[in-house]
């Protein structure tokens, strides 16, 4: 079952002290409010609102690339980016168990044209560079025409190893493919793998990151990459309906979540290891965890009564079966997490 499944039937109530569904229930802190307050702003349809300029610029700079551009969603991001590299006809290579083939409603396909080809995605997270090459089409027109690779990171939770990137990234430019990476959890991956966001970014012609899941923004990804493929972008943002007029509000937000949140997602990483060490514990399903994700998969008739007792506490989770997947974020403390486990142990006797 997809890690969206349940989520909406698994809806918070109004006693919810910790909600592990997705680090996308995120709320502004004060902080962030009264940056969103402060914002300066402008019609960024004609390229007028200081927030949204600055937002790009900043992020473009912090991974190396020479322009960026503000979207409302991490799928439109990801949608611009094919885009920009592809025309109709052509092909995207990517991993069978990424959020760009499984979870965007196979947008590049309808909306542009453009086929999406599979390949396997290894323990890892990443692609194997002979899967790459293997997959590239020859100069047939019996054929699309493999113009890119688009990787993820992180995937599943899990962090992928820069050497393995780097490996899959040069089979494509072997081939004269150009290279993007769905960033959704672009600094979990960073804090992860111990790099500089430009170390990761380098190894990639353009990238989706996205604000407003651990980052704790309210709504918003930024594309970055060359200027002249991130011009184009603009032109197709408009096109699917996603220029915004005085977005500073939303850019101010983002700002405030580079600058002041990334340091908090290594606590994150540490609390996801405490659940799944508390869940191992019991004894009770398996369990495993990468970065701010903990999956954990009870007994096959125990879900249901599992969510009931939690939500009963407070607690919320997923409704994905077999696994659960249970996410950390900023809005999850120790307190909330040490009741979280209390919960847990309650229900199985632990």
């Amino acid at each position: 079952m997809s890690v969206y499944s349940g989520m909406k039937a698994a809806s918070p109530a109004a006693n919810t002290i910790c909600d592990l569904r997705s680090d996308t229930v995120t709320r502004p802190d004060a902080a962030m409010l009264r940056a969103i307050a402060g914002a300066e702003v402008g019609d960024d349809v004609y390229g007028e609102d200081p927030d949204v300029n600055r937002l790009q610029a900043e992020t473009a700079e912090l991974l190396g690339k020479e322009a960026g551009l503000f979207l409302p969603s991490g799928t439109q991001s990801n949608l611009v980016a094919v885009l920009s590299h592809c025309g109709r006809g052509d092909e995207v290579i990517l991993g069978g168990a990424y959020h760009v083939y499984l979870h965007e409603a196979a947008g590049a396909s309808v909306l542009g044209g453009v086929a999406l080809c599979p390949v396997p995605v290894g323990p890892s997270g990443g692609v194997a560079p002979g899967d790459v090459t293997g997959a590239i089409k020859p100069d047939d027109p019996h054929h699309p025409v493999s113009r890119l690779l688009s990787l993820e990171n992180t995937v599943n939770g899990q962090a992928v190893p820069l050497a393995d990137m780097r490996a899959a990234t040069e089979a494509a430019r072997t081939a004269g493919l150009s290279v993007h990476l769905d960033g959704a959890r672009f600094f979990n991956a960073v804090t992860a793998l111990g790099c500089a966001p430009a170390d990761l970014a380098g190894l990639v012609d353009t990238v989706s990151v996205c604000l407003s899941k651990g980052l704790g923004a309210p709504v918003g990804s930024v594309l970055v990459g060359p200027a002249d493929l991130i011009a184009r972008g603009l032109r197709l943002r408009k096109m699917l309906g996603g220029g915004m007029r005085q977005a500073g509000i939303l850019a101010a937000a983002g700002r405030h979540a580079l600058t002041h949140n990334r340091a908090g997602l290594a606590e994150d990483h540490t609390r996801a290891a405490r659940l799944a060490k508390a869940l191992g514990d019991l004894g009770v399903g398996q369990v495993s965890h990468a970065t701010n994700m903990v999956f954990f998969t009870p007994a096959a008739d125990g879900h249901a009564d599992l969510r009931a007792a939690l939500a009963a506490q407070g607690i919320v989770i997923g409704g994905q079966s077999p696994a659960i997947r249970m996410v950390l974020h900023r809005d999850v403390d120790d307190a909330a997490l040490d009741r979280a486990i209390a919960a847990f142990r309650a229900h199985y006797g632990g």
